[in-house]
């Protein structure tokens, strides 16, 4: 693990990674690499997503769109954001600020033969013990998903 100094920037290597936006509240992040193909990493990741009763609700496929604006070669960039509305609401009811997290997001990119695959994790340490419980949860079903769209 370790921590990266920049907000919503690109993800690195393994597991959780941190950073800290300037209003002092912490950001984790789990990530993970794989050399399994990018487009199988992808496609799998919109089952486990679709598996675990959530819909996509935006996909953004950056390096396609670069490449196409003429860059050959640029490598691959993707956003999948999803959201399951009964687990929003949930949330939403404990704690009006936890929009912030919404939807939930994960990043995928290729980097030197490896695919990296990341999403933000919800924060347990806050005064809501409720809040805390559903964001261990929920940080588990996110793990779960990006686990299963790079399992070998």
């Amino acid at each position: 693990m370790f921590k990266i100094a920049a907000f919503c920037a690109p993800l690195l290597l393994l597991a959780s990674c941190a950073e800290q936006p300037a209003n002092g509240e912490w950001l984790s992040y789990y990530q993970v690499e794989t050399h399994k193909n990018y487009d199988d990493v992808l496609a799998e990741l919109q089952i486990a997503i679709a598996e675990n009763n959530f819909r996509v609700t935006g996909h953004s496929r950056v390096g396609k769109v670069i490449r196409e604006r003429g860059t050959a070669g640029f490598p691959e960039y993707d956003t999948v954001q999803f959201c399951n509305l009964t687990l929003a609401k949930t949330i939403l009811l404990m704690s009006p600020a936890a929009i912030r997290y919404m939807p939930c997001n994960v990043v995928l990119y290729q980097s030197q033969g490896k695919t990296t695959v990341s999403t933000h994790l919800i924060p347990t340490d806050t005064d809501d013990k409720a809040l805390n419980q559903f964001s261990v949860k929920m940080n588990g079903t996110l793990k779960k998903i990006v686990d299963f769209a790079v399992a070998e």
